[in-house]
């Protein structure tokens, strides 16, 4: 059985906890590692932190959504913006790269993106926005039934 939520917020960065934390609650009935979840966490951060000062510029009240599903152990997480759009995605997935070296921003994100989920997809327009969608699939999962 699939399970799927969707959540959607305002683009300011006290809802980055809240997102993480969500997701979090949401694929915790699979019963993940505690470094699969801290992962999957992470990865959500990033996410969530490139839409808004990345995709938004820091102005609040964009909104940023999450849909997060669950089926067969793997977590399928997508995190969407309608903020500016990344001109070259191959430049932006390289580390190190930002595009708001200003405020002394890592240029990790997608790498950390990469580097702990099994699947990425970058979709972009520049002035349309960006979809990030990702797969994991966790090593003891529950199967989660309907009651």
């Amino acid at each position: 059985m699939k399970n799927e939520m969707t959540v959607t917020f305002s683009s300011v960065s006290e809802n980055e906890s809240f997102a993480r934390v969500t997701v979090a609650a949401f694929v915790s009935k699979l019963d993940p590692t505690m470094d699969e979840l801290t992962e999957i966490k992470t990865v959500v951060s990033e996410a969530v932190t490139n839409c808004i000062i990345h995709a938004y510029n820091n102005e609040p009240y964009h909104e940023v959504t999450i849909t997060c599903a669950i089926m067969d152990g793997e977590v399928e997480l997508t995190i969407k913006d309608n903020g500016t759009g990344i001109e070259d995605i191959d430049e932006a997935r390289q580390p190190l790269y930002t595009s708001k070296p200003e405020l002394e921003r890592s240029g990790m994100g997608f790498t950390i993106i990469e580097n702990f989920m099994d699947t990425v997809e970058v979709i972009s327009n520049p002035g349309q926005g960006t979809t990030v969608h990702m797969t994991k699939q966790l090593t003891n999962a529950k199967t989660v039934c309907s009651s």
